[in-house]
């Protein structure tokens, strides 16, 4: 299979996610709204490792191995690599949450987000589409 075919494929599929989180947030489902982001961002940045020919770790964060191989990335997604990695990981510490409740409280996942969680997270989600986005048009065949 063609790298750049996979790719294509993952940044796709990536940007479903978020039109899913998009219909969630008209529905004011807010926490589904983060989970929906938290697996954007996953699959974009796993995107990333993929065009680096970096082996793609089965964690949802992926942060740490983007800043460990920053050296393989061209300018500017090498300088935005803190920035993605602090975004991956926020969302990853909601992952479960927002699916699941706060097991200690007993909270729901639908009571312990609001709109502005929802549109933080879509928010950063978005910049993390947009930076794997530029870097696979990039260089698309010239690696």
């Amino acid at each position: 299979m063609n790298p750049g075919n996979s790719l294509d494929r993952m940044i796709s599929q990536a940007l479903i996610i978020i039109g899913e989180a998009e219909y969630l947030k008209e529905k004011e489902a807010w926490n589904m709204v983060v989970r929906r982001s938290q697996e954007a961002v996953e699959l974009a940045l796993k995107c990333a490792l993929l065009w680096a020919k970096i082996e793609v770790p089965r964690i949802h964060d992926v942060g740490p191995i983007l800043k460990q191989y920053a050296h393989r990335y061209p300018e500017p997604f090498k300088s935005q690599i803190p920035r993605l990695a602090s975004i991956s990981r926020l969302l990853r510490a909601e992952r479960e949450i927002s699916f699941y409740g706060d097991e200690q409280s007993g909270a729901t996942p639908e009571s312990l987000y609001t709109r502005d969680d929802a549109l933080e997270a879509l928010s950063k989600t978005n910049e993390v589409l947009i930076e794997c986005q530029k870097l696979i048009e990039m260089e698309k065949g010239v690696r």
